[in-house]
């Protein structure tokens, strides 16, 4: 006999596990010439920086969500060398191990002489805390460029570290979020650094 999970339980599970995923903002800083006009419109094609490893999934990954945000900003896909604009990506990622803490068990040892005989306190601490997990640090830039010219329009970087047991950890999560902020408010107020969660 097959048992069903029930549509609400089933959805009050799924909501409360996103509850428990703690979520950092992305930090985003963006720098563009003063005339915005040629932004936003025309064709454009996503391509690697100078040295940037465009030969692994979460590079192509995070070229799609970039990709998908220039489109909905009014730009048309162009293939790669094409277009009258390009967006050049940098992506790196790194895993960082947490620092050693203490010992989880701590003595303390006391003693006291007085009028009425003295005494000696032994104390153990236990610390049941878990060890911290590994943080995943993201880093992405893109800059957007006149092909013709090769003069910079706009450049954007944004900064993103979460739990490596977060879902954003993963690529497939990771990509669209921080995408989306790093073009959030296009083109941005220019050298401002903000915060978006």
């Amino acid at each position: 006999m097959k048992r069903f999970v029930p549509a609400l339980v089933l959805s009050a599970l799924l909501a409360l596990s996103g509850c428990v995923t703690p979520v950092g903002p992305v930090e985003v800083t963006r720098f563009h010439n003063a005339d915005v006009s040629m932004l936003g419109k025309g064709t454009i094609s996503v391509e690697p920086a100078p040295g940037a490893d465009a030969g692994n999934l979460e590079w192509q990954s995070y070229r799609a969500a970039v990709m998908r945000q220039l489109v909905l900003l009014g730009y048309t896909e162009a293939a790669p060398g094409a277009g009258a604009q390009v967006a050049t990506m940098t992506l790196s990622r790194q895993t960082l191990q947490p620092e050693g803490g203490r010992s989880p068990v701590s003595v303390g040892l006391g003693g006291s002489t007085g009028t009425y005989g003295s005494g000696l306190g032994l104390g153990i601490g236990i610390n049941l805390s878990p060890k911290p997990s590994p943080k995943v640090v993201t880093d992405l830039a893109v800059t957007i460029k006149d092909r013709a010219s090769g003069t910079a329009l706009w450049e954007g970087r944004a900064s993103f570290t979460v739990s490596s047991k977060s879902p954003l950890a993963a690529t497939t999560l990771g990509a669209p979020k921080m995408t989306e902020a790093l073009f959030k408010g296009f083109p941005g107020q220019s050298g401002e650094t903000i915060e978006v969660k």
